[in-house]
């Protein structure tokens, strides 16, 4: 039996004025549009994890007590690889909004939640529909990678 990896992320919707913020992915890193946040480190705590993120990915300093738990998602990446994503909301920040990390984003930008670009990744436009929907949890698979030669 093949040992499943499992990876925990955070991700923010950072809202302001009915608009959520969104990063673009430079195109060697798929071009689509997605949530501020990572991987949570071995070393970290979530809620940290997603402050360190948000500074360096976006510049912008969030408090631990603005975040607030909206989401949870469990998803499969084939058989190798399984992510429970935890999906935070903060209304509050403080810092120069910018893209800090131009390898992987071009800009940073702002949408209505009810009109979001076309090219927003597919994880993202999942947890989207859910969150609008006020639901907790939800789960996402993605294509299944072919199954290993077996005996004949």
């Amino acid at each position: 039996m093949r040992q499943t990896k499992l990876i925990l992320k955070a991700r923010l919707v950072i809202e302001h004025r009915g608009d959520i913020l969104l990063l673009e992915q430079t195109s060697t890193n798929g071009g689509k549009y997605t949530l501020v946040g990572g991987t949570v480190e071995n070393h970290e705590l979530i809620k940290a994890a997603l402050i360190r993120e948000s500074m360096e990915e976006a510049g912008i300093e969030i408090k631990s007590e603005d975040l607030k738990l909206v989401h949870t998602l469990h998803k499969k990446k084939g058989t190798k690889e399984t992510r429970i994503v935890l999906y935070f909301r903060a209304t509050h920040w403080s810092g120069d909004l910018m893209s800090r990390e131009p390898d992987k984003f071009t800009k940073t930008a702002w949408f209505p939640l009810l009109a979001l670009p076309p090219n927003l990744s597919p994880t993202v436009r999942h947890f989207l529909n859910h969150y609008r929907r006020g639901s907790y949890f939800s789960e996402f698979q993605t294509k299944m990678e072919s199954p290993p030669p077996g005996p004949s």
